[in-house]
């Protein structure tokens, strides 16, 4: 049965159909906005694999290249591989808000597809990949406790917009995306221009009203055309086991939970949990694994009540209390600009590398190619936590804390004009307790400063955790790893002394109130203060000069009809010059020359050239040239590189010449004046006017 529901937002028409394509899936939509076109698919499969002990959901979002009218750019000419940056950021945007809407203990293998198959460069897909996921879920069998909402929110002039335009994005100082439930909101990712608490906090609950009817549409769509949904019943707790897990292990785990430092923490639950399973083995013998889980569900519900009842965390810090701070710059010899920022048990190396227009990164998407001035690259090692495993490509978690770092910092560097370098930061995370994406932002944002790199402020960010019981609320200035993993929220806000740079927002509660998400966003401001005031210590501004191993850019104009001569025929001309002068150069189309060398000697050098290739001659002006041609009225001589004039047999000499070659041959010298240039710019010379005269007369 085909059916369709339409919802009008910001003056747009959102239109939802299912029934009429991907029959086969437990679950699918056609999500249209404008000639956005996105197909959502849903499946899970019917018998859990053994072993699996989680929700294994994927969420896979798709680009693809016919929906912008373009054939893919790599050698097989297909959407294919690896998927790019935005589509994995994109498909965690879409997997953050589902995942705690499935109902405890659903561990049947479930996957999100998300296809953009028509793309009109004015409608964003992003947030309609979140609604379609939830709408495929919402009419299938699949049990999910939905539906989720979601909009994109922007402010442009002061006024806040649901679902901009790409060009309203480019204008706005606000770009967040909103997913929530009818109630509440779940998630939050974006970034700001410098923006207050109470405008940020305006701008999520903007989002959520606006996203109310997406769900009251998803609501009509799953009562027209939605599936029953398939019998699931959670697996019984045995309740008796965990009596018998708390009688012999409370001590322990209260224990366990008292010791602040991790390694020592992580050592003593290990020796509790052996100590339980064994003292239960002849009762319980093959249910360990079970007997584990009760552990860390009792050790959770310990650690809540111990925050919420005894007003104390696991390392004995305040609330509001940031863990100790040490920031130190300059640690590597040769590396353009490093920091190591560390903050408790968490410790972040950050590295800048400063290159020339050349190490720009191409970004080849369905919105159109462009090219990044700023990367910012996030690695996580096994060590950080320990553990002993195989190094690999980065996955989603590394690429997602990446972007969220890079978006953080944006705001702070000066346009290209301003500053014309390629930077690229790489956060090294060699110890992890507990937001390691923050300590890249202080860390990273630290290392630019070292590498000479002018920062309008620098950036500091902190990440705030929830505990909520009824009545009983408490807000966690930054959360430790255990605290995140037992908390309700994980809230990470980054931003300079003048206001927010970018934000990241999960939920796992219902119902959180906008009174509780205010006092999260002040308390993380004062958290913020007091980490950029541990950051000045170290360096509170930038280094008044770019690292001495970082290449010197270099920029002059010339006349666009100019770029010719100094590229030269099939590049000649500017390779020579490269080579020559040990410089990279690399030339705009509007005659912009950017010349980059860790030498200056080679730098001028390169400018001199290029002065020499594009200087233009002037009438009056003696020139010391060489003979190039020699023909029967005259003589071509080169003045200067590329160009050359014409001295007529009359211009000679003061007396009359028979043959020019009795004068000159090619190859000669000659010191020569220019006489005249006409409209076309033909050059006319005279050997005869100069006869006499010296360089030095010019």
């Amino acid at each position: 049965m085909i059916k369709n529901v339409t919802a009008n937002i910001n003056g747009k028409e959102l239109h939802v159909e299912t029934g009429r394509v991907a029959c086969e899936s437990n679950g699918a939509v056609v999500v249209t906005m404008g000639e956005t076109v996105l197909l959502v698919t849903v499946v899970s499969t019917d018998e859990v694999r053994e072993g699996i002990e989680f929700l294994p959901l994927t969420v896979d979002f798709q680009e693809m290249s016919y929906a912008a009218g373009k054939i893919p750019g790599n050698f097989w000419r297909r959407d294919m591989g690896r998927p790019s940056e935005k589509e994995t950021l994109t498909s965690r945007l879409i997997d953050r808000p589902l995942r705690p809407l499935f109902p405890e203990g659903y561990h049947f293998e479930t996957q999100v597809i998300a296809s953009v198959l028509s793309f009109d460069k004015e409608n964003d897909p992003d947030p309609l990949g979140i609604l379609g996921a939830s709408a495929a879920l919402a009419v299938s069998d699949i049990p999910f406790e939905g539906p989720v909402g979601s909009v994109r929110v922007g402010r442009v002039d002061g006024e806040f917009i649901a679902f901009p335009t790409l060009d309203e994005q480019e204008k706005s100082d606000i770009n967040l995306i909103v997913a929530g439930t009818k109630t509440a909101v779940v998630m939050v990712e974006g970034d700001g221009k410098f923006v207050s608490e109470d405008d940020m906090l305006e701008a999520i609950f903007f989002g959520h009203k606006s996203l109310q009817p997406i769900i009251d549409m998803q609501m009509e769509l799953k009562e027209a055309a939605g599936k029953e949904k398939r019998q699931f019943l959670p697996p019984e707790k045995d309740e008796q086991l965990r009596e018998k897990v708390a009688a012999v292990g409370e001590p322990l785990i209260r224990e366990v939970l008292s010791y602040p430092e991790k390694k020592v923490r992580q050592k003593k639950r290990s020796e509790a949990i052996d100590y339980i399973v064994e003292s239960l083995k002849e009762e319980y013998e093959d249910r360990g694994r079970e007997i584990r889980d009760v552990v860390y569900d009792l050790e959770n519900r310990f650690a809540r009540h111990m925050i919420l009842k005894e007003g104390r965390r696991i390392d004995g810090r305040s609330f509001n209390e940031v863990r100790p701070i040490e920031c130190l710059v300059g640690v590597l010899p040769r590396v353009h600009g490093s920091a190591l920022f560390t903050r408790g048990e968490t410790q972040a190396l950050a590295l800048t590398t400063l290159g020339t227009e050349s190490d720009e990164q191409k970004i080849e998407s369905i919105y159109g190619d462009s090219y990044r001035k700023f990367t910012f690259h996030y690695n996580f090692p096994p060590f950080s936590v320990g553990e002993a495993k195989r190094l690999g490509a980065p996955g989603r978690r590394e690429i997602g804390h990446g972007a969220l770092a890079r978006r953080a910092l944006l705001s702070v560097l000066l346009e290209k004009e301003d500053f014309p370098y390629a930077v690229r930061v790489v956060s090294e995370i060699l110890e992890s307790n507990g937001s390691s994406s923050m300590a890249s932002v202080c860390g990273g944002s630290l290392s630019l400063m070292d590498a000479g790199v002018p920062l309008k402020d620098p950036v500091a960010g902190v990440a705030m955790g929830l505990i909520l019981e009824g009545d009983d609320v408490a807000i966690l200035t930054d959360i430790i790893g255990d605290e995140d993993h037992f908390g309700d929220m994980d809230f990470k806000v980054t931003g300079t002394r003048y206001g927010i740079t970018a934000l990241q927002m999960d939920i796992k509660v219902d119902g959180l109130g906008k009174e509780i998400m205010g006092m999260a966003l002040y308390q993380a401001k004062e958290a913020r203060m007091h980490i950029l005031d541990e950051m000045d210590k170290a360096l509170s501004q930038s280094r008044p000069e770019i690292s001495k191993y970082a290449p010197r850019i270099t920029v002059i104009n010339i006349r666009p009809e100019k770029i010719r001569d100094v590229i030269g025929p099939g590049g000649k001309t500017i390779r020579y010059l490269t080579v020559t002068t040990g410089t990279q150069i690399n030339i705009d189309d509007d005659g912009k020359v950017v010349i980059a060398s860790t030498e200056s000697e080679g730098t001028e050098k390169a400018i001199k050239m290029i002065q020499d290739i594009v200087k233009e001659a002037e009438i009056g002006k003696l020139y010391l040239g060489k003979v190039s041609k020699t023909v029967d009225f005259g003589a071509f001589v080169e003045i200067m590189p590329g160009s050359e004039g014409l001295v007529h047999i009359s211009q000679l000499a003061n007396e009359r010449v028979r043959k020019v070659t009795d004068v000159l041959k090619e190859g000669d010298e000659v010191l020569v004046k220019v006489i005249d240039i006409d409209s076309d710019g033909k050059i006319r010379l005279s050997r005869k006017a100069a006869l006499g005269s010296t360089l030095d007369d010019t």
